[in-house]
């Protein structure tokens, strides 16, 4: 099982082989470094803890600067369940170890979750892809109202009704992805296709 976190640069385009373009996100894996290991006697699971990036030390709570201890001030945390790891590679990793880059190839293929772009409140023909009203037959201002939600016999609306409101800041998660490239000299890796999120976004990359 090969994981990473990194944060997303921009897309942009490199040339296989063939000479073919192909459209590839740029994700750049900072430091990563286990800060716990989950275990089902200790937490009712099993996972690895993984410390991405860096922040002000300042800006870190005591109970977290406890946690950490002296592994370094990180950006974010986040945790890879082990469930269908081998035991080998669950008891492969260690409080302090450094999750690599270079474990990741080119031709692998790899899960992106990440958190997607927040667009505010939307209406129902954005936020679900409603027609709207016709312009004629007597409508003014109907064009992309949702029309009727309900009525009838029953004085509530159903759950589940598809209408307007926040749209965005989900988290997403891709799968069938690859890597085109990694560089390893720049730490960062080419990822085929479009990932979620907006430049900066926090990305989590687990092998398939």
């Amino acid at each position: 099982m090969k994981f990473l976190l990194g944060r997303k640069l921009n897309m942009s385009q490199i040339y296989d082989a063939s000479g073919a373009a192909v459209p590839v996100t740029l994700v750049s894996a900072r430091g990563n470094v286990v800060t716990d290991i989950r275990t089902k006697e200790r937490d009712g699971y099993e996972a690895v803890q993984v410390g991405e990036g860096s922040r002000n030390a300042s800006r870190i709570n005591k109970p977290m600067k406890g946690h950490l201890k002296d592994l370094g001030n990180f950006a974010a945390l986040s945790e890879f369940r082990l469930e269908s790891a081998e035991p080998a590679q669950k008891s492969a990793f260690k409080v302090g170890d450094k999750i690599e880059l270079s474990q990741f190839k080119a031709g692998d293929a790899v899960a992106v979750s990440a958190i997607s772009k927040g667009k505010g409140f939307q209406g129902v023909v954005k936020r679900h892809g409603f027609h709207g009203g016709p312009r004629t037959h007597g409508q003014k201002h109907s064009e992309r109202e949702p029309g009727s939600i309900g009525g009838g016999l029953r004085s509530h609306v159903p759950v589940g009704m598809r209408m307007a409101g926040r749209m965005g800041s989900d988290r997403i998660t891709v799968k069938g992805l690859k890597i085109a490239h990694v560089d390893q000299e720049e730490n960062i890796l080419y990822v085929s296709g479009a990932i979620p999120g907006r430049r900066g976004t926090l990305v989590e990359v687990v092998s398939e």
